[in-house]
């Protein structure tokens, strides 16, 4: 089958988790390296918090040193791509012998030269997920005598804990894009909320801890221990707010009188701008008419 997108090197055809591929990466492959020599690798919210502590980093850091923003979608939510080496294509974290981060490499490298491609059916609560085979002219890894299912070499390359770490981010961005121009064009507030929460995983920690957080929402003293304490905990606590930021779903309680609090500042601004127009219109001088 001829793929419709001839620079791709993704086969267009999709398959499910018990396909058998023919792939093996090693040392002693011929082209050992070559694609961490020219990246293009998008990262999940966990490849953040993953390498950021792998490198000792605060998230902000991590995230100005090694990191670029793009645009997911035109005037909409942002991803990160790792950084290549200053004026090069290669992967600062390539190393003759191989990746000096390994055990803690982002997703889309554990997946190569898999594809990840995951769909949210309209009227289904969750996604689907479905698979394809990247062929890169340059990777001998697919000429190895080995075969393996795409299941066996996901739990392999240990990328089954990393999906399910990333899957909030996931269905948050696939319910983004599958609302269209429906969900309206989001404010600058509102991508902003997303990026840190999703990203800039340590400065959203000490937004939680803010007295402007706490006094709106009812999160109790063990929980917010726990999101003090545990990264990955606070990532998917992140999740949550989001869905409640972005498309009004209750996933953390809110204070109840906060809520009556924020409604009758709410009521008494519509009051004071209700008697503002009544006192311009007021004082606007009468039409003239003249007769010639």
């Amino acid at each position: 089958m001829s793929s419709p997108f001839p620079q791709s090197p993704v086969v267009p055809e999709t398959f499910g988790g018990g396909r058998e591929i023919r792939f093996r990466c090693h040392r002693g492959v011929a082209c050992w390296n070559a694609c961490c020599s020219s990246i293009d690798i998008a990262l999940t919210p966990y490849d953040v918090l993953r390498l950021k502590n792998r490198l000792a980093m605060d998230s902000g850091a991590f995230l100005r040193e090694y990191t670029v923003p793009y645009e997911m979608e035109q005037e909409g939510i942002a991803g990160v791509k790792l950084k290549p080496v200053e004026g090069g294509t290669a992967c600062r974290f390539m190393r003759p012998d191989g990746c000096s981060v390994y055990a803690d490499r982002p997703t889309a490298c554990r997946y190569y030269p898999v594809a990840l491609l995951s769909m949210h059916r309209q009227g289904e609560a969750g996604e689907s997920d479905s698979y394809a085979l990247v062929k890169e002219p340059h990777c001998r890894g697919h000429d190895e005598c080995r075969a393996i299912t795409v299941d066996a070499y996901r739990r392999e390359q240990g990328v089954e804990a990393y999906d399910e770490l990333a899957r909030g981010w996931r269905q948050l961005v696939l319910k983004k894009k599958s609302l269209g121009p429906a969900a309206g064009k989001p404010s600058q507030r509102s991508l902003q909320l997303f990026f840190m929460a999703c990203y800039d995983l340590d400065r959203f920690r000490a937004f939680v801890r803010g007295e402007g957080f706490r006094s709106l929402h009812d999160v109790g003293d063990a929980e917010m221990a726990r999101l003090e304490a545990d990264d990955q905990e606070l990532l998917q606590f992140a999740f949550r707010f989001l869905r409640q930021t972005m498309f009004g779903e209750v996933t953390i309680p809110m204070r109840s009188e906060t809520i009556e609090w924020r409604r009758a500042r709410f009521r008494e601004k519509l009051d004071t701008r209700a008697t503002q127009a009544a006192a311009r219109d007021g004082d606007e001088p009468a039409g003239e008419t003249t007769i010639g």
